[in-house]
């Protein structure tokens, strides 16, 4: 134990309250965790905006540094509203302080004093957009395809006229569910519950789809209770409160059933929001989201598991291919490795090539803002030019923004990898 300091504030004409306590109690809070920052500049070197715009002063400077200089109702960086919130900070950092959560809670408050705008308060609710969309599907993608509607939404909206938006599938994955008939082989390796997400179950419906054919496919009966958002998009636009309703929600619904079984997740960055964003940003510390998220798994981190086990069926027909894959920043935060380009390498004939980039630059809704457009399009130009030359007709990423930014940006046919795990396995569509 060190003495209690108590003399020198006094006599250095600094009062006690004027000094910022470091920690919030626990040893893991989020500013207990700048004091090991030791200004090595490692962070500002990977950071993806930070090597595109001076707009940003960097994650060093807005989030450790700063943050010393920080007292409650003032706002001491507002270039902070520019980070991405990729994560690739905080991944990075040897010392382990906690940067993208102090900048993601920093910028918050400065929202929040100023006023988050209603754009930021309309994007964040993809379930929402997803069940306008779905009945009128043809006619919502013809509109986001006309230039002077897209022109509109910017001017009143603020959503870049350009940026990619979700494409409208016309049904439900879990109306697909309801009448879709078990594989013969479902069933006999036990159970697993599939967390579909909202964009799985609007927009990136295939996705879902293959999920749990594949599954069904290596032995295991498939269970959907109804679920809806995870509050990730809302929690990313500073809508802490609403997420935190989304994720209790969710928690509970998740559990209605089988309370033993994997959850599996083909959305790595809303299972991320599970095993770490509600956590670490949302400071949730409940027992129904500590279960969920101890047995979430991202649907290539299970299967390469399997894999491990020596359990996975590895009789994959030949696809020769090469494939460009980018990992996604969301995905990479949860340590995962690269447990997607491991199990596509299992396939006869595949060659996978990794993008080696923190970040396509979407950044969940970043990217999709007016403000924002200019530099998500740097921040992701190293890797629509790796898809372009590695092939420009098919690539693999892990979540549905991602994919959506690469498709828009490349004109490629950007898929999750359970897509081709599906084709190998010779499955049916669905």
């Amino acid at each position: 134990m060190f003495p209690a300091f108590n003399g020198g504030l006094s006599s250095a004409g600094v009062e006690e309250e004027d000094v910022i306590s470091l920690g919030d109690g626990t040893v893991g809070g989020l500013r207990g965790s700048l004091d090991a920052c030791v200004k090595c500049t490692i962070c500002e070197t990977n950071c993806p905006v930070m090597r595109v715009t001076d707009l940003f002063g960097g994650p060093k400077y807005s989030g450790p540094q700063a943050e010393r200089f920080r007292q409650k109702g003032q706002i001491v960086d507002k270039s902070i509203d520019y980070c991405s919130s990729c994560g690739t900070c905080s991944l990075v950092c040897p010392q382990g302080v906690k940067v993208t959560e102090i900048i993601h809670h920093r910028r918050t408050d400065m929202k929040r004093a100023v006023g988050i705008p209603v754009r930021d308060r309309l994007i964040g609710r993809t379930s929402l957009i997803g069940t306008m969309m779905t009945p009128v599907a043809p006619i919502a993608n013809w509109a986001l395809d006309v230039k002077p509607i897209r022109m509109v939404m910017e001017k009143v909206i603020g959503v870049h006229r350009s940026a990619p938006m979700p494409r409208a599938y016309g049904r439900t994955f879990e109306g697909w569910f309801k009448k879709h008939k078990p594989l013969p082989s479902s069933g006999e390796r036990g159970q697993v519950i599939f967390f579909h997400g909202c964009a799985g179950q609007y927009f990136e419906v295939e996705t879902s789809i293959h999920s749990v054919l594949v599954l069904e496919h290596l032995g295991y009966e498939v269970l959907v209770p109804k679920h809806g958002c995870c509050g990730l998009a809302l929690q990313s636009n500073g809508l802490y409160s609403d997420a935190r309703k989304y994720v209790s929600r969710l928690t509970d619904d998740l559990r209605k059933v089988n309370r033993d079984a994997p959850i599996v997740s083909a959305s790595g960055s809303c299972a991320g929001m599970l095993r770490h964003e509600a956590h670490d940003i949302l400071e949730m510390d409940t027992p129904e989201l500590e279960d969920v998220g101890s047995r979430t798994w991202d649907i290539c981190e299970f299967l390469l598991d399997l894999h491990d086990r020596g359990e996975l069926d590895t009789d994959f027909q030949r696809i020769d291919i090469t494939i460009p894959y980018h990992a996604p920043c969301q995905l990479k935060s949860q340590g995962l490795g690269l447990p997607a380009m491991e199990v596509m390498g299992l396939i006869p004939g595949v060659k996978v090539v990794e993008s080696q980039q923190p970040c396509c630059g979407i950044a969940g809704t970043y990217g999709m803002k007016k403000e924002k457009y200019a530099i998500a399009q740097a921040v992701g130009a190293p890797v629509f030019d790796f898809i372009k030359q590695v092939n420009a007709e098919l690539a693999a990423c892990d979540t549905e923004t991602c994919r959506w930014q690469l498709r828009t940006a490349t004109g490629a046919n950007v898929v999750h990898p359970i897509w081709l795990i599906h084709k190998a396995y010779g499955l049916p569509n669905g």
